[in-house]
């Protein structure tokens, strides 16, 4: 079993609130538990224009496993409303 992880920063577009930002950051996560795997919102809590998203997935095979992290990283690269800063991935295999 293998088990991968994205850690996604991401800047928000024209936000000024928390309210405002909640209202772009949870379709995004939706979006991304569509395609099987935990999507939360893992950090920059408190600041308006800015968020760390966090992706989990567990898979049987690591070629799996790095085409769903793959497709949720270029999904989020593609929102309009969101920059992405950067993206750390980290993958447990059955030697970890």
């Amino acid at each position: 079993m293998f088990l991968g992880a994205l850690e996604i920063d991401v800047l928000l577009g024209d936000v000024r609130s928390l309210k405002e930002k909640r209202s772009v950051v949870r379709p995004v996560l939706a979006e991304l538990q569509r395609f099987g795997v935990c999507a939360v919102e893992a950090g920059e809590l408190d600041r308006y224009r800015r968020s760390l998203l966090g992706v989990a997935v567990a898979s049987s095979g690591m070629s799996h496993l790095n085409e769903v992290l793959d497709r949720c990283e270029r999904h989020v690269a593609a929102r309009p409303e969101l920059q992405l800063l950067a993206v750390r991935r980290r993958i447990f295999g059955p030697e970890d």
